[in-house]
C-alpha cells in the first residue's frame, strides 16, 4: 500500500515535502506576477475579469480565514468561482494561511490596499507568455491533485 501512496486509513496522500515545494513555488509566482502587474485581486474584480478574458487567467486562488468558513455570501462567491474555473480549465488552489497571503500582496498595494483578498487571479502578461518553472510546478500540483480526486487543493505559502 505505501508504494501505491496510500496512507493507512487507504486515502491518498501529497507529501508534506511535495506541499512545502508548492507554497514556495506559489510565492515566486505571486512576486513575480506582482511585478509584472499580472495580479486581480478581489472576489468582485475577479468576476470581472472572469467574465470578459477568462483565457488570459492562468490561476486562482481563494482564501478565507476560519470565522468566515460560515459567511454564506463569501461560500457562494467561492462555488461560483470553482465552478467557472473549473469549466473553464483555470488551475485553481485553495489557500489555508490568508495573513501570509496579504503580506505578501498588501505592501506593493500602495496607500489604498484593497480591502478583499479572498480571491487573486494570476494572469498571463501581455507581453508574453510566462516559461516559468515555479508556474509550471504549481501546474504540475494542480494536475496531481486533481488525479488524487482534490479538485481544489489547500496550499500553506511559507512563513518568513
Amino acid at each position: 500500500r505505501e508504494r501505491r501512496g496510500l496512507a493507512g486509513d487507504g486515502r491518498c496522500r501529497v507529501s508534506r515535502r511535495r506541499m512545502e515545494q508548492a507554497g514556495d513555488a506559489l510565492e515566486e509566482v505571486l512576486s513575480k506576477a506582482l511585478s509584472q502587474r499580472s495580479l486581480t485581486l478581489g472576489v468582485y474584480e475577479a468576476a470581472k475579469l472572469l467574465n470578459v478574458d477568462p483565457d488570459n487567467v492562468v490561476l486562482c486562488l481563494l482564501a478565507a480565514e476560519e470565522e468566515e468558513a460560515g459567511d454564506a455570501a463569501l461560500q457562494i462567491h467561492f462555488t461560483l468561482l470553482r465552478a467557472f474555473c473549473c469549466e473553464n480549465d483555470i488551475n485553481i488552489l485553495r489557500v489555508s494561511n490568508p495573513a501570509r497571503l496579504a503580506e505578501l500582496l498588501l505592501p506593493a498595494a500602495g496607500p489604498d490596499p484593497p480591502a478583499d483578498l479572498h480571491c487573486v487571479l494570476v494572469t498571463n502578461p501581455q507581453a508574453s507568455q510566462w516559461k516559468d518553472p515555479a508556474l509550471s510546478q504549481l501546474m504540475c500540483f494542480c494536475r496531481e491533485s486533481r488525479y488524487l480526486d482534490q479538485w481544489v487543493p489547500v496550499i500553506n505559502l511559507p512563513e518568513r
